[in-house]
């Protein structure tokens, strides 16, 4: 099997119009960034017209956040919020990402409402899905950090590990690609209904997770985050803890 391109240029031409007319999902993050979003809404939401096609074309050199964000917009705009029933269940992990973000936009859900919308999305096969998921709502995760942090507490006893993760990734500090929420980076202690019960997760994937959203806390709170790691392996004599905390100590040990 051939290495996956590591540039735009180099993806096969039949795959990438596989991925522009929706037919395929992408399996790279190369892929992700190469969808033409002006082809793909064509194939997708053609009545979305064309004026709508014409402003996402218009910023095809633009970060794919805005992009994604735009896309969404635009069909909101003219499909309204039941889209996103058709949207979430297109064969194009992209389309579905529209999705996640038609949810985020959308200002009559409260944030529990939100939460549900998103949850199928966030514990959507591809990867990709469920990195828009997190990413369209975390500013209302942020704008009532209270609430969130109580709701997603609830989804770290999902049996699905894909939950537990978006728990801990959507709340992270500092994240990827992504705004900073300043009131955990100075008081990550509020976080602690969602990190304790993943301390010693089964799943690598929400190890994984754990660890960077500790690693994101000990920038800022490096004491903390030792004292926390400390407590934990005295509690857990796991191997699970012990990746955490490893991942979490990471840049400060």
């Amino acid at each position: 099997m051939s290495p996956a391109p590591r540039r735009v240029q180099d993806i096969d031409p039949q795959r990438l119009a596989l991925l522009n007319a929706g037919a395929a999902q992408t399996s790279t993050l190369t892929e992700c960034l190469a969808v033409d979003f002006a082809a793909l809404m064509r194939s997708a939401v053609p009545e979305v017209g064309d004026d709508a096609l014409a402003s996402i074309g218009a910023i095809a050199g633009t970060g794919i956040s805005k992009r994604m964000a735009l896309a969404a917009g635009l069909i909101r705009g003219r499909l309204g919020d039941g889209a996103v029933t058709r949207l979430q269940q297109h064969q194009s992990d992209t389309v579905r990402g529209w999705a996640c973000f038609v949810i985020g936009a959308n200002p009559a859900l409260t944030l529990e409402q939100r939460l549900e919308a998103i949850r199928p999305l966030a514990d959507d096969p591809h990867f990709g899905v469920r990195e828009w998921a997190w990413m369209a709502v975390r500013p209302h995760l942020a704008a009532d950090l209270k609430a969130a942090i109580t709701l997603l507490g609830r989804w770290t006893a999902s049996p699905s590990d894909r939950l537990r993760r978006f728990a801990s990734e959507a709340t992270r500090p500092r994240g990827v690609w992504c705004s900073h929420i300043p009131t955990l980076k100075d008081n990550p202690e509020m976080a602690l209904i969602i990190l304790e019960p993943l301390n010693a997760d089964p799943s690598r994937y929400v190890q994984d997770f754990v660890g960077n959203w500790l690693n994101d806390a000990a920038k800022d709170r490096p004491d903390w985050v030792r004292d926390l790691c400390a407590s934990w392996q005295r509690k857990q004599d796991s191997a699970a803890t012990a990746r955490i905390c490893k991942r979490a100590l990471r840049s400060i040990d």
